[in-house]
């Protein structure tokens, strides 16, 4: 990771708010450099790409906090977070494409799906959607394509099957999505650096809150209906705690089996290490 940071930081050297904005764990560049030690021009550019997402992300859910600390439209305003992100996109294709086109041109293609599933993200929370097929549809766009291609080229630059790593690299970002949002509603204010439930609140209508709202009889589903969009009372989310149970359940089994598939074929530990942590995360 020191080789891929250095690297950022000769890539963003004359953006000066470059070092405030939130790094994060690094996933993805983990993810990439685990497959293919010597891809770190790749690793760059898609944490370039990921930190580009998260500041466009900010400014359209109007969030005045990243992992518990200002975001940096809250700083300095939307028009920098956006132009910011804007020069992250472009500077990590530049770079890249020195690095190898192909790699380049999948990269260019996941910008469009991210862009693509902000954009499905934003027109799902208009109403409450309860299609879970549209909603796995949005969260692959949104946040799985990335850790995916990050895989298949890491591996197909070090001569591996690509096609099974990007399938393990589709899988865990579908699982990490999957328990973001379950974390949203069991976890705490002070863990999350957000309101508890703050997806209802946005919208977002998650896995959970679509399981739920199934099993709800028909007076339940009613009440509920009032609640969308709604910044809860305690009452409230006791409420929606006491019948999201069996939905959390359901949610988390629905994660597992995607890791598990994910899995399929993968010997390296660590990257098994990093899928079963994902599952297991409190934050």
């Amino acid at each position: 990771m020191k080789k891929v940071y250095e690297l950022m930081n000769k890539m963003f050297e004359d953006i000066e708010i470059f070092n405030e904005i939130p790094k994060g764990k690094g996933v993805r560049a983990k993810l990439i450099t685990t497959i293919n030690s010597q891809a770190i021009p790749l690793a760059a550019a898609v944490e370039s790409i990921h930190l580009a997402s998260l500041l466009h992300d900010d400014v359209i859910d109007e969030s005045k906090l990243r992992r518990g600390k200002k975001s940096i439209n809250a700083i300095y305003g939307d028009k920098i977070a956006i132009m910011v992100g804007d020069i992250f996109f472009s500077r990590a294709l530049e770079y890249l494409i020195e690095y190898d086109k192909i790699s380049a041109k999948a990269l260019a293609n996941v910008i469009y799906m991210l862009s693509v599933g902000e954009m499905e993200d934003v027109a799902l929370s208009e109403q409450m959607n309860l299609d879970t097929q549209k909603y796995m549809d949005m969260i692959y766009k949104k946040t799985a394509c990335l850790i995916e291609m990050a895989c298949r080229e890491s591996a197909r630059l070090a001569g591996l099957d690509s096609e099974k790593y990007a399938k393990y690299g589709k899988n865990l970002g579908l699982v990490f999505q999957i328990v973001d949002d379950i974390l949203d509603i069991v976890s705490d204010e002070e863990t999350l650096g957000k309101p508890v439930m703050n997806d209802l609140y946005e919208g977002k209508m998650t896995l959970p809150f679509i399981y739920m709202y199934n099993s709800l009889d028909k007076e339940e589903k009613k009440y509920f209906k009032t609640l969308f969009k709604k910044r809860l009372t305690k009452k409230e989310e006791n409420w929606i705690k006491e019948r999201i149970e069996i939905a959390i359940k359901k949610s988390y089994n629905e994660a597992i089996n995607l890791a598990n598939e994910g899995l399929e074929g993968i010997e390296d530990n660590y990257l098994k290490e990093i899928m079963f942590k994902l599952i297991d995360r409190k934050f």
